[in-house]
């Protein structure tokens, strides 16, 4: 091989062992003799990406001692180099999924359950640069997909997601710990979503809700419904293990208000007091056997290949405080919510009517 093209693949692989903590802060690089038999090349070559990588602020050489690793990596170096560090980690990793016969959507797919999972535990900071968009609120499998491609599209821009439930994001708007919330809370006095609870808890406020789509919410059974599930009644039957969502999501305020008109006892459901924070939770749970029954939206099931009972369809909107409204980042993302390939994208996930997605309605 060109030993000019050579330093630079050595340069490379110690550097992302670096930036992703596998050769640590301080520590020693092999000896040039060691590092000739690993590479096959000369010593002048290996001297030559030692080199670099001192250049680029990562190591230091002293004679006799040898070269280490910098304790602290310049912030101007680490931040594109750890991406790409990263970018290099994915690909391998998708090299080795892909290998074992997976395809690109069903690594895509898991890779936003995955996401997800670790949003839900996932902290807002209370300020953030205003480039950033804090959404606290209701789960939905879409929003991994908005928040990556929304920032595709606008670079300088991003989505920072946190899932509490529809309660917990309209409470995060009152407390000024988020910029816009998901929400999809049924009112059944009357029969409407989300407005009636705006106007409870952000009263007198002027709030626009941004349609994001309307979805199929119903019962999440394993593959080919063993049970034969068909309604909210046969969750009462011996057989039956429930996954639930958490007190304050929106899924549940329909459920119970569901229960309450069947006039069925939630203590009679066993499985009832096991809360999920996610509808992805909730499938997981049953893909591995410990549950057999639970509610959610269509797109989680699809995620795992389980079967679906729908039940209703509701509306998600993203609720948005009017001083926020004319900001650069919200505009961005309606105008981006609003194309005809965004709409594709949110329909390509299975289980959402895309219609009004984009549309805008006034709460004062």
């Amino acid at each position: 091989m060109d030993q000019s093209h050579l330093y630079q693949q050595i340069v490379e692989s110690i550097r992302d062992d670096i930036l992703s903590g596998i050769i640590k802060p301080g520590s020693s690089l092999p000896p040039m003799r060691k590092m000739t038999e690993q590479w096959g090349c000369t010593t002048g070559t290996i001297m030559r990406a030692y080199q670099e990588l001192a250049h680029q602020g990562l190591v230091v050489s002293h004679v006799g001692k040898g070269t280490k690793v910098v304790e602290q990596i310049p912030e101007q170096t680490q931040n594109p180099m750890r991406r790409a560090a990263l970018f290099n980690r994915m690909e391998a990793f998708l090299l080795e999924i892909m290998t074992a016969g997976y395809s690109p959507d069903e690594v895509e797919q898991s890779l936003r359950v995955a996401l997800d999972r670790w949003r839900t535990f996932s902290s807002q900071p209370e300020e953030t640069p205003p480039n950033i968009l804090r959404f606290v609120g209701s789960h939905d499998p879409s929003l991994a997909l908005i928040a990556s491609q929304y920032h595709e599209n606008n670079p300088k821009l991003s989505l920072h997601l946190s899932f509490t439930g529809s309660l917990g994001g309209l409470i995060a708007l009152a407390e000024k710990k988020a910029d816009l919330a998901g929400c999809h809370l049924w009112d059944e006095n009357t029969d409407t979503y989300n407005e009636p609870f705006i106007r409870k808890l952000l009263p007198g406020q002027k709030v626009a809700m941004l349609t994001l789509a309307h979805r199929r919410v119903g019962l999440i059974l394993p593959e080919g419904n063993p049970l034969g599930i068909k309604s909210l009644k046969d969750l009462t039957k011996s057989d039956v293990r429930f996954a639930n969502r958490q007190q304050g999501s929106g899924t549940r305020v329909w459920l119970d208000a569901q229960l309450r008109s069947l006039k069925i006892n939630p203590a009679s459901i066993s499985g009832y007091d096991e809360e999920k924070m996610t509808h992805s939770e909730v499938a997981r749970a049953i893909s591995k056997g410990q549950a057999n029954a639970g509610i959610g939206v269509e797109t989680a099931a699809l995620s795992f290949g389980l079967d679906f009972k729908p039940l209703t369809t509701e509306r998600y909107d993203l609720v948005i405080p009017s001083e926020k409204w004319e900001s650069a980042s919200v505009q961005a993302l309606k105008k981006w919510l609003s194309a005809k390939q965004t709409k594709s994208a949110i329909n390509n996930l299975g289980g959402y009517d895309t219609a009004q997605t984009g549309t805008v309605t006034w709460v004062s």
